[in-house]
């Protein structure tokens, strides 16, 4: 089912040196179709033996890439499936697409004795055209993935396909009218004449005072490692790993069709193995420079994704500035950035995940939404209070976007702690002219205390403070985690999704480091009755002070789909900050010269 590195022990990692030998193995997940079981294998690169076999009882594995076009040809080529079909007047089978969605568990027995997906139909105008603009509703498909056959048809209503013309729901600008693009935009061309100014080699990139090795999985992709700052002589740590750990999008129309919709496009699909290959100018922009992707697919076979990771820098505004007016002395420096990223499309939705490192010692992540509504079917005359009708007979279902970002803490080290930082009005016997406020700064030293939300009415943030170094004032060197756009899930305490992805009830949590807590919906999210993962690491109420730690930080997009989210959605973007906090002495980026390019 899948292979990925298995990651070296942290210790090994931190006092490696050049020429070191280092013991390479892989983390090997098998599913035997003939029964249906899953084995974890640790598999020895060097001398290929067998470090580990375990057989792992009931769970299943994610949907692999193999699996999802054998499916929707198995499906597409059942009698019963053609006749469902031909009720709704639909006898072209090229026409048809079936998007295999994982199954969840809601209590059904197949749930749990069988690997299933259900099947999603669509039905496109024309060949290429945009299937998501006629959803066949009403219906969907239990599908067996290990006996690649049909279990049963869900056929509750037949409802009209919806036909928007062509204008109103093409994408492909060989579908589209000629007229519609624009003809008042001019190029735009970033040129660097000497190069970028930063520096790969193998996996490792350098840029300025950053310093990174760049990682890859088949389930999170782009992975950043040993994250280092340098300060003078000295390479300061910030991360030891960062990756996006899990995305769960919980949809919330309770029709049949829809009401079960909540993919793990980590664990049941895995980002790595849908990754695009990019492309110059378009994807990136810039002097480029990519990094192939590998990752195996079903059968053991390594699959090259040319260009998956785009590396580039970019003018980000400026950094500082300062007039004196009195002296007529004006001092600007501009701001640059260097940018690491992937896209990846999870059937309907494409992600593009960003991380921006700062001369200023900032780190950001962002995911850039985009992509196609997954869309649904209404009755001539019908409406829907869950969702937003794009045509007649067309709607998109409101849902939610979920994601869980795995940040290994090493700020100065490994002894760390996290805080809580409010603003706060003073009190009465301390604010004589009512104007005065400070941080309220609270530790949390367990999981338990660890569990929290935004709060944008007191100015909310986390703070990852060294229990090793200080700076001049004598206080904790630190990273402040600053959150962006951010919501909580609208699914019930009772829900299935409530159960399966509890890491999205909070915001913030943060867990000793154990080198098996990967993923904060466990392992095996894929159909999966719930309760692993990061509630049940962290029952346990494990101290988190002045230790090694990690921060697991979960962002929301709510959508509730508008008009111009059709045909395709325009770039919605969620993400987060670390800033530092007391890391450095002085403003890190006094040091950049004036631009030479100034007008």
């Amino acid at each position: 089912a899948s292979i990925d590195l298995h990651l070296p022990e942290k210790a090994l990692v931190l006092a490696y040196k050049a020429g070191d030998p280092i013991v390479r193995a892989a983390d090997v997940v098998v599913l035997d179709t003939s029964d249906g079981s899953t084995h974890e294998i640790v598999a020895v690169l060097s001398d290929g033996s067998v470090a580990q076999w375990n057989r792992i009882e009931g769970v299943q594995p994610s949907i692999t890439v193999n699996e999802f076009v054998e499916s929707e040809t198995a499906m597409r080529n059942d009698p019963d499936f053609q006749a469902a079909m031909a009720k709704r007047g639909i006898t072209d089978m090229s026409l048809v697409t079936i998007d295999p969605w994982s199954a969840g568990n809601y209590g059904d027995p197949i749930e749990s004795s069988h690997r299933i997906v259900r099947g999603l139909v669509f039905v496109r105008g024309t060949a290429g055209g945009n299937q998501y603009a006629r959803p066949i509703d009403g219906m969907l498909v239990v599908f067996d993935l290990n006996a690649m056959k049909i279990v049963r048809i869900e056929d509750e209503r037949v409802l009209p396909v919806p036909d928007e013309p062509a204008e109103s729901a093409e994408w492909s600008r060989h579908l589209m009218p000629a007229d519609r693009e624009r003809s008042d935009i001019k190029p735009l061309e970033i040129v660097q004449p000497d190069g970028p100014s930063f520096q790969v080699d193998g996996d490792r990139l350098s840029w300025q005072k950053w310093d990174m090795r760049i990682g890859w999985s088949s389930r999170e992709g782009l992975v950043i490692n040993t994250l280092t700052y340098a300060d003078g002589d000295t390479a300061r740590p910030v991360l030891y790993r960062a990756s996006l750990a899990e995305m769960t999008v919980p949809y919330g129309d309770p029709s049949a069709t829809q009401a079960r919709k909540n993919a793990f496009d980590a664990g049941e699909y895995g980002m790595g193995m849908l990754a695009n290959s990019l492309t110059l100018g378009c994807d990136c922009l810039g002097e480029i420079h990519y990094l192939d992707a590998h990752f195996c697919d079903a059968e053991g076979t390594v699959v090259e994704i040319p260009q998956a990771i785009c590396i580039h820098e970019e003018d980000f505004g400026i950094s500082w500035k300062h007039s004196d007016f009195r002296t007529d002395q004006t001092e600007v420096r501009r701001l640059r950035r260097l940018v690491v990223s992937f896209i990846c499309t999870v059937g309907n939705y494409e992600y593009g995940v960003y991380w921006y490192f700062y001369q200023d010692g900032r780190v950001e992540s962002e995911i850039k939404l985009t992509g196609i509504l997954s869309t649904g079917a209404l009755d001539t005359g019908e409406t829907t209070n869950y969702g937003t009708k794009l045509g007649d007979h067309l709607y998109g279902p409101n849902h939610q976007h979920f994601f869980c970002m795995r940040l290994d803490m090493t700020v100065d080290g490994l002894a760390n702690s996290v805080v809580e930082v409010d603003t706060v009005q003073a009190p009465p016997d301390e604010n004589p002219y009512g104007n005065a406020f400070r941080g309220q700064t609270t530790v949390l030293a367990t999981e338990q205390q660890a569990q929290r939300r935004i709060d944008p009415m007191a100015a909310r943030y986390w703070k990852v403070i060294s229990n090793e170094a200080t700076n001049k004032m004598g206080t904790p060197t630190g990273y402040k985690l600053i959150a962006g756009e951010n919501c909580l899930p609208f699914a019930t305490e009772e829900s299935s999704i409530r159960a399966r992805a509890g890491y999205m009830w909070n915001h913030l949590w943060v867990t000793p480091y154990a080198a098996d807590e990967r993923w904060p919906a466990g392992t095996y999210p894929n159909q999966s009755v719930g309760g692993e993962g990061l509630p049940a690491w962290t029952a346990a109420d494990r101290d988190v002070e002045n230790t090694d730690l990690v921060v697991w930080y979960t962002m929301g997009h709510n959508h509730l789909p508008s008009l111009e989210d059709w045909p395709v959605m325009p770039v919605a973007c969620i993400g987060f900050t670390l800033k530092p906090s007391g890391f450095f002495d002085h403003s890190p980026v006094m040091d950049l010269p004036p631009s030479s390019a100034c007008h």
